[in-house]
Protein backbone atom coordinates (compact mmCIF):
# COMPACT_ATOMS: atom_id res chain seq x y z
CA UNK A 1 0.00 0.00 0.00
CA UNK A 2 1.79 3.27 -0.86
CA UNK A 3 0.48 6.85 0.77
CA UNK A 4 -0.55 9.54 -1.96
CA UNK A 5 2.16 12.37 -2.27
CA UNK A 6 0.88 15.69 -2.29
CA UNK A 7 0.94 16.98 -5.83
CA UNK A 8 -0.45 20.67 -5.15
CA UNK A 9 -1.40 22.92 -2.40
CA UNK A 10 -3.96 25.33 -3.61
CA UNK A 11 -4.84 28.99 -1.58
CA UNK A 12 -8.58 29.29 -2.60
CA UNK A 13 -9.01 32.75 -3.43
CA UNK A 14 -11.73 35.35 -3.20
CA UNK A 15 -13.97 36.06 -6.00
CA UNK A 16 -17.52 37.54 -6.99
CA UNK A 17 -20.39 35.62 -7.78
CA UNK A 18 -23.79 35.11 -8.68
CA UNK A 19 -25.89 39.05 -8.12
CA UNK A 20 -22.23 39.72 -5.60
CA UNK A 21 -21.92 37.19 -3.57
CA UNK A 22 -18.53 37.09 -1.90
CA UNK A 23 -16.95 33.77 -1.62
CA UNK A 24 -13.59 31.53 -1.94
CA UNK A 25 -12.61 29.77 -4.71
CA UNK A 26 -10.21 26.53 -4.63
CA UNK A 27 -10.21 25.32 -7.85
CA UNK A 28 -12.02 26.03 -11.17
CA UNK A 29 -12.18 27.91 -14.15
CA UNK A 30 -8.88 26.96 -15.07
CA UNK A 31 -7.04 23.60 -16.29
CA UNK A 32 -9.64 20.78 -15.21
CA UNK A 33 -7.48 17.49 -15.31
CA UNK A 34 -5.90 17.07 -12.66
CA UNK A 35 -9.24 17.41 -10.68
CA UNK A 36 -11.05 14.92 -13.50
CA UNK A 37 -14.15 14.55 -12.83
CA UNK A 38 -14.67 17.92 -10.95
CA UNK A 39 -14.61 21.32 -12.32
CA UNK A 40 -15.03 23.65 -9.38
CA UNK A 41 -14.99 24.08 -5.65
CA UNK A 42 -16.44 27.19 -3.91
CA UNK A 43 -16.01 27.71 -0.40
CA UNK A 44 -18.82 29.53 0.48
CA UNK A 45 -18.72 30.83 4.30
CA UNK A 46 -19.54 34.01 5.36
CA UNK A 47 -20.44 35.93 8.24
CA UNK A 48 -21.44 39.07 6.50
CA UNK A 49 -25.39 39.00 5.51
CA UNK A 50 -24.62 42.14 2.63
CA UNK A 51 -22.06 39.68 1.07
CA UNK A 52 -24.33 37.11 0.35
CA UNK A 53 -27.73 37.75 0.24
CA UNK A 54 -27.90 39.10 -3.08
CA UNK A 55 -27.67 35.00 -4.13
CA UNK A 56 -27.68 33.01 -7.13
CA UNK A 57 -30.49 34.65 -8.99
CA UNK A 58 -32.44 32.17 -11.86
CA UNK A 59 -29.75 30.79 -14.36
CA UNK A 60 -29.01 27.78 -16.40
CA UNK A 61 -26.96 24.67 -16.27
CA UNK A 62 -26.14 21.69 -18.46
CA UNK A 63 -23.96 18.99 -19.08
CA UNK A 64 -23.00 19.24 -15.20
CA UNK A 65 -23.88 17.95 -11.81
CA UNK A 66 -23.72 20.47 -8.33
CA UNK A 67 -23.22 19.66 -4.85
CA UNK A 68 -23.76 22.06 -2.28
CA UNK A 69 -23.30 21.25 1.66
CA UNK A 70 -24.38 23.46 3.83
CA UNK A 71 -22.74 23.81 7.32
CA UNK A 72 -24.75 27.02 9.06
CA UNK A 73 -27.53 28.97 7.58
CA UNK A 74 -29.94 27.83 4.90
CA UNK A 75 -30.11 27.93 1.17
CA UNK A 76 -33.61 28.57 -0.26
CA UNK A 77 -33.58 27.05 -3.65
CA UNK A 78 -36.38 26.78 -7.00
CA UNK A 79 -35.70 25.22 -10.87
CA UNK A 80 -37.72 24.53 -13.92
CA UNK A 81 -38.33 20.96 -12.19
CA UNK A 82 -40.48 22.08 -9.95
CA UNK A 83 -38.70 21.75 -7.09
CA UNK A 84 -38.84 24.37 -3.72
CA UNK A 85 -37.50 24.63 -0.50
CA UNK A 86 -34.52 25.28 1.55
CA UNK A 87 -31.46 22.91 2.80
CA UNK A 88 -30.49 23.77 6.10
CA UNK A 89 -27.17 22.68 8.56
CA UNK A 90 -25.71 19.31 7.39
CA UNK A 91 -28.28 18.88 4.58
CA UNK A 92 -27.01 18.01 0.77
CA UNK A 93 -28.71 19.42 -2.97
CA UNK A 94 -27.54 17.17 -5.45
CA UNK A 95 -28.68 18.73 -8.82
CA UNK A 96 -28.23 16.57 -12.01
CA UNK A 97 -28.19 19.35 -14.72
CA UNK A 98 -28.17 17.07 -17.98
CA UNK A 99 -29.33 18.64 -20.90
CA UNK A 100 -30.15 21.84 -19.03
CA UNK A 101 -32.19 23.30 -15.95
CA UNK A 102 -32.83 26.63 -14.76
CA UNK A 103 -32.46 27.43 -10.83
CA UNK A 104 -31.84 29.77 -8.39
CA UNK A 105 -29.89 29.45 -4.88
CA UNK A 106 -30.33 32.28 -2.33
CA UNK A 107 -28.51 32.18 0.78
CA UNK A 108 -29.92 33.12 4.14
CA UNK A 109 -28.05 33.34 7.34
CA UNK A 110 -28.69 31.64 10.63
CA UNK A 111 -29.30 33.87 13.61
CA UNK A 112 -25.30 34.81 14.17
CA UNK A 113 -25.41 35.74 10.86
CA UNK A 114 -23.93 32.96 9.65
CA UNK A 115 -24.03 31.56 6.17
CA UNK A 116 -21.45 28.47 5.70
CA UNK A 117 -20.79 25.54 3.23
CA UNK A 118 -19.72 24.56 -0.36
CA UNK A 119 -20.37 24.06 -3.81
CA UNK A 120 -18.48 21.14 -6.17
CA UNK A 121 -19.13 20.75 -9.52
CA UNK A 122 -18.78 16.98 -11.37
CA UNK A 123 -18.72 16.66 -14.87
CA UNK A 124 -21.15 14.35 -16.74
CA UNK A 125 -19.49 12.11 -19.08
CA UNK A 126 -20.46 12.88 -22.78
CA UNK A 127 -23.27 9.88 -23.17
CA UNK A 128 -25.03 11.36 -20.45
CA UNK A 129 -24.18 15.19 -21.24
CA UNK A 130 -28.25 15.56 -22.18
CA UNK A 131 -29.87 13.28 -19.56
CA UNK A 132 -32.85 14.53 -18.10
CA UNK A 133 -31.95 16.80 -15.24
CA UNK A 134 -33.16 15.23 -11.82
CA UNK A 135 -32.60 17.12 -8.29
CA UNK A 136 -31.68 14.79 -4.86
CA UNK A 137 -31.99 16.41 -1.60
CA UNK A 138 -30.86 15.04 1.83
CA UNK A 139 -31.13 15.86 5.20
CA UNK A 140 -29.22 16.40 7.61
CA UNK A 141 -30.13 13.09 9.64
CA UNK A 142 -30.43 11.30 6.04
CA UNK A 143 -26.56 11.38 6.16
CA UNK A 144 -24.71 8.82 7.95
CA UNK A 145 -21.65 9.52 9.94
CA UNK A 146 -19.24 6.12 11.01
CA UNK A 147 -16.97 6.86 14.19
CA UNK A 148 -13.65 4.70 13.84
CA UNK A 149 -12.34 3.38 17.17
CA UNK A 150 -9.96 6.14 17.87
CA UNK A 151 -12.77 8.92 17.33
CA UNK A 152 -12.44 9.40 14.38
CA UNK A 153 -15.13 10.51 11.79
CA UNK A 154 -16.57 10.49 8.73
CA UNK A 155 -19.94 11.36 7.21
CA UNK A 156 -20.82 9.56 4.15
CA UNK A 157 -22.55 12.27 1.52
CA UNK A 158 -21.99 9.90 -1.36
CA UNK A 159 -20.07 6.15 -2.45
CA UNK A 160 -19.31 3.69 0.35
CA UNK A 161 -16.40 4.46 2.87
CA UNK A 162 -15.65 2.41 6.52
CA UNK A 163 -18.61 -0.38 5.27
CA UNK A 164 -21.08 2.33 5.10
CA UNK A 165 -22.76 3.71 1.65
CA UNK A 166 -24.15 7.33 1.32
CA UNK A 167 -27.57 8.12 0.27
CA UNK A 168 -26.58 10.22 -2.74
CA UNK A 169 -27.11 7.71 -5.80
CA UNK A 170 -26.51 7.28 -9.64
CA UNK A 171 -24.32 9.62 -10.24
CA UNK A 172 -22.26 9.51 -12.95
CA UNK A 173 -18.73 10.43 -11.64
CA UNK A 174 -19.20 7.90 -9.13
CA UNK A 175 -18.00 10.03 -6.48
CA UNK A 176 -16.88 9.24 -2.53
CA UNK A 177 -17.37 12.87 -0.59
CA UNK A 178 -16.44 12.64 2.71
CA UNK A 179 -16.64 14.93 5.28
CA UNK A 180 -14.31 13.46 8.16
CA UNK A 181 -12.69 15.10 11.84
CA UNK A 182 -9.99 13.79 13.40
CA UNK A 183 -9.35 13.91 16.99
CA UNK A 184 -6.39 15.83 18.41
CA UNK A 185 -2.99 14.44 18.23
CA UNK A 186 -4.40 11.66 16.39
CA UNK A 187 -2.96 10.36 12.69
CA UNK A 188 -5.30 8.92 10.53
CA UNK A 189 -4.34 6.83 7.43
CA UNK A 190 -7.62 7.00 4.97
CA UNK A 191 -8.26 4.56 2.15
CA UNK A 192 -8.52 6.42 -1.67
CA UNK A 193 -8.98 4.13 -4.54
CA UNK A 194 -6.18 3.95 -6.83
CA UNK A 195 -7.66 4.81 -9.62
CA UNK A 196 -9.44 7.85 -8.52
CA UNK A 197 -8.52 11.57 -8.26
CA UNK A 198 -8.65 12.60 -4.93
CA UNK A 199 -8.20 16.18 -2.69
CA UNK A 200 -9.27 17.40 0.51
CA UNK A 201 -10.40 21.01 1.59
CA UNK A 202 -9.26 21.80 5.10
CA UNK A 203 -12.34 23.50 7.25
CA UNK A 204 -11.76 23.61 10.45
CA UNK A 205 -8.71 22.79 12.97
CA UNK A 206 -4.78 22.01 11.94
CA UNK A 207 -2.91 19.25 10.81
CA UNK A 208 -0.36 17.99 8.25
CA UNK A 209 -1.24 15.60 5.97
CA UNK A 210 2.02 13.37 5.11
CA UNK A 211 3.56 11.70 2.08
CA UNK A 212 6.14 9.44 1.59
CA UNK A 213 9.00 11.78 2.17
CA UNK A 214 7.73 14.08 4.60
CA UNK A 215 5.10 16.35 6.22
CA UNK A 216 3.36 18.69 4.55
CA UNK A 217 1.70 21.50 6.66
CA UNK A 218 -1.79 23.17 6.04
CA UNK A 219 -2.27 25.26 8.61
CA UNK A 220 -6.15 26.72 9.18
CA UNK A 221 -7.69 28.44 11.28
CA UNK A 222 -6.16 29.97 14.34
CA UNK A 223 -2.39 28.66 13.11
CA UNK A 224 -0.23 31.71 12.46
CA UNK A 225 2.91 31.34 10.11
CA UNK A 226 5.75 30.96 12.76
CA UNK A 227 3.33 27.34 14.27
CA UNK A 228 3.81 25.90 10.92
CA UNK A 229 6.41 23.71 8.94
CA UNK A 230 7.17 24.81 5.30
CA UNK A 231 5.36 25.40 2.99
CA UNK A 232 4.27 28.85 4.91
CA UNK A 233 2.14 29.50 1.89
CA UNK A 234 -0.72 27.78 2.81
CA UNK A 235 -3.41 29.16 5.07
CA UNK A 236 -6.71 28.90 6.26
CA UNK A 237 -9.18 27.77 3.50
CA UNK A 238 -6.70 25.23 1.74
CA UNK A 239 -6.92 22.73 -0.72
CA UNK A 240 -4.51 19.95 -0.95
CA UNK A 241 -4.40 17.78 -4.20
CA UNK A 242 -3.29 14.29 -4.29
CA UNK A 243 -1.01 12.20 -6.62
CA UNK A 244 -1.67 8.59 -7.28
CA UNK A 245 -1.84 5.81 -4.16
CA UNK A 246 -3.71 3.75 -2.10
CA UNK A 247 -4.03 6.15 1.06
CA UNK A 248 -4.36 9.78 2.06
CA UNK A 249 -2.64 10.30 5.74
CA UNK A 250 -3.06 13.21 8.22
CA UNK A 251 -1.63 13.76 11.17
CA UNK A 252 -4.26 16.14 13.38
CA UNK A 253 -3.08 19.21 15.37
CA UNK A 254 -3.85 20.21 18.87
CA UNK A 255 -7.75 21.36 17.87
CA UNK A 256 -8.24 18.54 15.57
CA UNK A 257 -8.80 18.77 12.31
CA UNK A 258 -11.93 18.54 9.89
CA UNK A 259 -11.77 18.76 6.18
CA UNK A 260 -13.58 17.76 2.91
CA UNK A 261 -12.26 14.27 1.14
CA UNK A 262 -13.42 14.02 -2.25
CA UNK A 263 -12.60 11.53 -5.20
CA UNK A 264 -13.80 10.33 -8.07
CA UNK A 265 -13.50 8.28 -11.28
CA UNK A 266 -11.55 10.85 -13.92
CA UNK A 267 -13.43 10.90 -17.25
CA UNK A 268 -10.78 11.76 -19.44
CA UNK A 269 -12.49 13.70 -21.86
CA UNK A 270 -12.37 17.01 -23.52
CA UNK A 271 -13.99 19.86 -21.72
CA UNK A 272 -15.51 22.87 -23.15
CA UNK A 273 -16.80 25.86 -20.84
CA UNK A 274 -18.35 28.78 -20.71
CA UNK A 275 -19.71 30.11 -17.31
CA UNK A 276 -22.76 27.52 -15.79
CA UNK A 277 -22.56 25.52 -19.30
CA UNK A 278 -20.04 22.51 -19.84
CA UNK A 279 -19.88 20.28 -22.65
CA UNK A 280 -17.17 18.65 -24.77
CA UNK A 281 -16.63 20.63 -27.66
CA UNK A 282 -17.07 24.72 -28.93
CA UNK A 283 -20.05 23.46 -31.41
CA UNK A 284 -22.01 22.21 -28.57
CA UNK A 285 -21.34 24.80 -26.53
CA UNK A 286 -22.21 27.16 -29.12
CA UNK A 287 -25.64 25.00 -29.16
CA UNK A 288 -26.28 25.66 -25.84
CA UNK A 289 -26.39 29.58 -25.67
CA UNK A 290 -28.46 29.45 -28.90
CA UNK A 291 -30.82 27.16 -27.56
CA UNK A 292 -30.89 29.88 -24.33
CA UNK A 293 -31.43 32.40 -26.95
CA UNK A 294 -34.45 30.87 -28.55
CA UNK A 295 -36.31 29.97 -26.06
CA UNK A 296 -35.61 25.97 -26.26
CA UNK A 297 -33.07 25.11 -23.41
CA UNK A 298 -35.32 23.44 -21.72
CA UNK A 299 -36.17 20.95 -24.16
CA UNK A 300 -33.68 21.05 -27.07
CA UNK A 301 -35.11 18.75 -29.61
CA UNK A 302 -37.89 21.16 -30.03
CA UNK A 303 -37.30 23.48 -32.97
Amino acid sequence: MSIRPIKRLIRAKPTLEGAGVHLRRAFGFGSTSDFDPFLLLDDFRNDVPEDYLAGFPWHPHRGIETITYVLAGTVEHGDSLGNRGAIGAGDIQWMTAGRGIIHQEMPKGDAAGRMHGFQLWANLPPSLKMTPPRYQEVRADGIPEVTDDDGARARIVCGSFWGTTGPVEGVAADPVYLDVSVPPGKRKTLPVETTRHAFAYVFAGSGKFCNASGPLAVPTEGVGWADTSPPTAADNRSLVLFDSGDDVTVQAGEEGIRFLLVSGKPLKEPVAWYGPIVMNTQEQLRRAFEDLDRGTFLDPDRE
